[in-house]
């Protein structure tokens, strides 16, 4: 069973970007919806990303926080695509900057489109618990904050947030 352990932050500044070692571009939606998840009709959320040329099925556990169960699995591309045309919601877009710092590797995903404005960075730990050191970059925790999930975005985008939810 796959666990993943990833804290989210907001970026305050544009440090990262000259520490950038590659970047892609994403393109992901849902196959079931925010409202479900969040109720508890359903347990998990299930993604379908597309990276370039490859494809990816990947389901969440509905867990807030920083540990949840993750499954991902590679699909052929056109299936993605299909399936990426059956998504509930909209669809969120993002370059993804791949940052080491420290030891760790960051993704700093730059949201496109309707979440455009938006930069979070995440970092992925072996224990809830790990210490790890903060770039000069990265902003306040929002790890708790269902509103930063790609799911949330996907449903009600960061420009139909309020000024006060922004701040």
């Amino acid at each position: 069973m796959g666990i993943e352990i990833e804290r989210k932050f907001l970026v305050a500044g544009d440090g990262w970007r000259a520490a950038a070692q590659r970047v892609e571009f994403m393109a992901q939606g849902y196959l079931n919806d925010a409202a479900s998840v969040e109720s508890g009709r359903q347990r998990c959320s299930v993604r379908v990303r597309i990276i370039g040329e490859a494809a990816f099925l990947n389901i969440k556990s509905r867990e807030l926080g920083a540990v949840r169960q993750e499954f991902e699995y590679p699909i052929p591309a056109d299936e993605g695509r299909a399936l990426l045309d059956l998504c509930v919601g909209g669809r969120v877009e993002k370059r993804r900057h791949y940052v080491e710092h420290a030891g760790h590797l960051w993704e700093v995903d730059e949201f496109l489109g309707d979440n455009a404005g938006l930069v979070v960075a995440e970092i992925e730990l072996d224990d809830p618990d790990q210490a790890f050191e903060k770039p000069d970059w990265l902003g306040r925790e929002v790890t708790d904050q269902r509103r930063y999930y790609n799911l949330a975005l996907a449903e009600r985008p960061y420009s139909q947030w309020t000024q006060q939810e922004k701040a």
